[in-house]
């Protein structure tokens, strides 16, 4: 396997339930690396731990034990379980992309404008900004009357294409997926999977969870299994 830029050793989390003051052990001893343009597929029924292994490694949840190594760029090998905010956040806007089944967004900010801000976290300029906006937006054909509306008016694929865009217009170094071709047709899967296609041979590398295993086919390199884990706990 090529160079890890991810590493998950030891990783467990658990998540307390106040009013019946009990803890529950959503993951425990999770190991798994993963290589530089490598594209790691996590598959599971509901409810194994798929989405808090993602959720951690974008750090929306902090994790209970374990690390968690990302090779960056800017600042060498480090635990994201131990990173500073001022270091997530950084991350988050430079090499590590998230796109989730759900779109969480600005207020009073167009589709458009939502992508041009993306690119520019990335220090590039409004001209860069707005010519990467508009390709990506007409690579997965969402209408061009939608560029100037709002997403909350959006079906449910057209937020997810929207989604997908925001976050690898960035081209970032790690890319998480969690269900990304979930509510979509088709014709937007092959879409996505083009897209992604073209990330992972860019250098991008990819962690998603997939219910979809037909999709996954020939797109991943490697699948880790949490109903393998069964026992584990």
């Amino acid at each position: 396997m090529t160079t890890p830029l991810l590493r998950v050793e030891g990783f467990g989390k658990t998540f307390g339930i106040s009013h019946l003051q009990q803890t529950i052990q959503a993951v425990r001893r999770i190991d798994f690396s993963v290589g530089k343009g490598e594209f790691l597929g996590i598959t599971g029924k509901s409810g194994s731990g798929k989405s808090t292994i993602l959720k951690s490694l974008y750090r929306t949840y902090l994790p209970d034990e374990g690390e968690i190594w990302f090779d960056s760029e800017a600042f060498g090998l480090l635990d994201l379980s131990q990173a500073t905010e001022q270091e997530i956040i950084y991350l988050r806007k430079h090499e590590i992309g998230y796109v989730s089944q759900f779109l969480s967004v600005m207020p009073r900010t167009t589709s458009l404008e939502l992508v041009q801000h993306s690119v520019l976290e990335m220090g590039e300029s409004a001209e860069v900004a707005a010519k990467e906006a508009e390709a990506v937006l007409r690579h997965f054909e969402l209408d061009e009357k939608l560029w100037h509306t709002y997403p909350n008016t959006f079906s449910g694929g057209e937020k997810l294409r929207l989604n997908i865009a925001i976050a690898s217009v960035k081209k970032p170094r790690l890319l998480l997926l969690d269900e990304p071709t979930a509510s979509l047709d088709e014709a937007s899967k092959a879409r996505v999977r083009e897209l992604l296609q073209k990330l992972k041979l860019g250098g991008t590398t990819l962690v998603g969870i997939f219910h979809d295993l037909e999709f996954m086919d020939g797109l991943c390199d490697r699948v880790f299994d949490m109903s393998e884990r069964v026992g584990v706990m």
